[in-house]
């Protein structure tokens, strides 16, 4: 299993410190904040480790209260909300230097079976046929505000193998595109041993998924993202929907469009479908999207 996969499960390995309260380091991002997707993946797993193992989450509502310190453990604190026959409810606040930065709630099931129909796939290349990160971003690294954001995108980013389908927001910055974004995604290396779990694949698939969810946002104002320096913003909420079973180390297809933009604010809609075509989650989002007042936008 390659290294940084391996420091990924490590983060998302929370510490037990009492019944139902755990702690979580952080890894440093590309801005000095924690991100978000690592917040909600790592609440995600001290929920599942208070709910029996046959019942897998189905739903998580989410949101970002204050900026994560990236320096600092962060204390997750489950809540009990029901234990019912068929479902579990679980709540969990995640607090750093005694004030809360983010809380989360989960709905719980055991497999069961009943009407199914989905939503096609979407067309999209195959990801072996798309240019890999390391390609990419020193590729438009001058487009950056600083040119040294590529390289420190890239090792933040090393455990997971992230292709986009078409240009990225900030390779287009000023020309204003059709809301809609794909890229294919895996983590680096394969899941063995008590580490191939569905919750591990879910929780990866939770920390993937707050990655690029915004940029059909950016797509549509022809704005680059921060990168870019020409947006201010950060994660609002975060809600998911899991479908169906998917394996995290397998290629998975995440297709995002954005209905609308308002008020400073930015909605981004996203479906995550298996290679093979599943529909295995949808995401909703609400980003924060201000124009800067000064500099370069």
């Amino acid at each position: 299993m390659d290294a940084t996969l391996q420091y990924l499960l490590g983060l998302l390995d929370l510490e037990p410190i009492e019944q139902d309260i755990f702690r979580g380091a952080s890894h440093d991002w590309v801005i000095p904040r924690v991100f978000g997707g690592q917040v909600a993946a790592q609440a995600l797993v001290a929920a599942c480790r208070t709910v029996p193992e046959e019942r897998l989450p189905h739903s998580l509502h989410s949101y970002f209260l204050r900026p994560g310190d990236p320096g600092a453990p962060i204390v997750y604190t489950v809540d009990r909300i029901r234990d019912g026959r068929s479902f579990t409810t679980r709540r969990v606040v995640a607090v750093q230097h005694g004030q809360p930065i983010f809380h989360l709630s989960a709905s719980f099931q055991p497999a069961e079976e009943g009407l199914e129909h989905q939503e096609p796939m979407p067309s999209a290349p195959d990801p072996e046929t798309l240019p890999t990160a390391d390609e990419l971003l020193p590729r438009h690294a001058h487009r950056f505000l600083d040119p040294a954001v590529a390289d420190l995108l890239l090792e933040a980013r090393r455990a997971i193998d992230l292709r986009y389908v078409d240009e990225p927001p900030f390779a287009t910055a000023g020309r204003p595109r059709e809301p809609r974004s794909q890229v294919w995604f895996r983590v680096n290396g394969k899941l063995d041993g008590d580490r191939d779990t569905p919750v591990s694949h879910l929780c990866l698939g939770t920390y993937v998924s707050d990655m690029t969810l915004l940029d059909s946002v950016l797509l549509a104002h022809g704005r680059g993202g921060w990168t870019v320096g020409d947006i201010v913003g950060a994660s609002l909420d975060h809600a998911m929907w899991f479908h169906r079973p998917f394996r995290a180390d397998e290629w998975l297809l995440y297709d995002t469009d954005s209905p609308s933009s308002q008020g400073g604010r930015g909605l981004a809609h996203g479906r995550i479908f298996t290679r093979e075509g599943r529909l295995a989650v949808t995401v909703m989002q609400e980003g924060l999207m201000r124009v800067p007042r000064t500099g370069r936008a």
